[in-house]
């Protein structure tokens, strides 16, 4: 696709998966993808290996489990000179093996800190550069999953997400607080809370600032990446077989690549321009697959609680 300007996309946790695909995907339609990781070695090593053209991404480091990593991050971004055209929140971490919670550096549980308040910040940061961006059609997107919804096949194995009354937040997660519900720890649901916060967060993001910035945000759940190094915590049998059950029993099996695919989609092309949407391409379609608009969890769907959690969030995260 033409451009008169390069657009720039900012995509989280872009050294392997899904983030990666995405990033090979959209320097491959012309933008310039700044990979924001962790560790920048593996990340312009996985650039290499892909054989993304050295001219169409820039690497710069950010840790979501830190919040001064994050605003460190957005300074860099912001001295780099770059117009901000997207931002993809791809990043976050599931380690469901954990007998007992990790912490950030700032004390909150690291499940939510990376997946839900390191992502919170950095788009309430970066909405101002969004504002700025020479783009006319700037969008923000955050990656889904299916485990966030009890409703669908994918989300009823146990243990179900529930934010319960936010008790987490209000305690600001400090030990011995670690859950979202404020209850005993449990690495998996952990995880699953903070995803249904991400979408809490676009929904959110939508209805607080897209009438008056124009900015498109969304969610997308690609199909289910079996894959991913997003299991790379789980048991070493659990990563053999759970790709060949999603590729022969359920059909729900996507390749990191399509995934990519997909994401890049929705940051880019014309019909995916709708604003609090959360699209899915479901869980068992062939390869033709149409995206549809999913309809999210219960919780998800809460604007009480979302109101909430936004509030209780900022205040965690130095935005108030």
């Amino acid at each position: 696709m033409a451009q008169n300007h390069q657009s720039t996309v900012v995509i989280t946790g872009a050294s392997s998966g899904v983030g990666l695909y995405a990033a090979k995907a959209l320097a491959q339609r012309g933008w310039h993808v700044v990979m924001a990781c962790r560790n920048l070695a593996k990340a312009q090593e996985a650039a290499q290996t892909l054989e993304i053209p050295q001219d169409s991404y820039t690497l710069m480091e950010i840790d979501l489990g830190s919040l001064e990593s994050v605003r460190h991050f957005v300074k860099n971004f912001r001295e780099s000179g770059k117009s901000l055209d997207a931002l993809v929140c791809n990043a976050a971490i599931y380690m469901p093996l954990l007998k007992e919670p990790l912490r950030s550096p700032e004390g909150y549980e690291l499940n939510v800190a990376t997946n839900h308040l390191g992502h919170f910040l950095l788009c309430n940061l970066m909405l101002e550069d969004l504002k700025n961006s020479s783009s006319s059609d700037p969008r923000l997107v955050i990656l889904g999953t299916v485990t966030h919804n009890p409703d669908e096949l994918g989300g009823k194995i146990p243990p179900r997400p529930d934010l319960g009354e936010l008790k987490g937040f209000a305690e600001g997660f400090k030990a011995p607080i670690s859950m979202i519900d404020g209850k005993k720890f449990e690495p998996v649901k952990a995880y699953k809370d903070s995803k249904v916060c991400n979408v809490l967060t676009m929904r959110e993001l939508h209805r607080r600032y897209h009438e008056a910035t124009g900015i498109t945000f969304s969610s997308l759940y690609p199909g289910c990446v079996a894959e991913t190094p997003l299991f790379r915590n789980h048991y070493p049998l659990f990563q053999k077989i759970f790709p060949l059950f999603q590729k022969y029993i359920t059909g729900g099996y996507v390749s990191q690549e399509l995934a990519g695919e997909r994401v890049a989609m929705v940051v880019a092309d014309p019909e995916y321009k709708q604003s609090g949407i959360y699209w899915s391409w479901g869980n068992r379609q062939k390869k033709d697959g149409k995206s549809f608009v999913q309809r999210v969890s219960p919780q998800a769907r809460d604007d009480e609680k979302a109101e909430r959690m936004w509030e209780l969030s900022a205040k965690l995260v130095g935005v108030a």
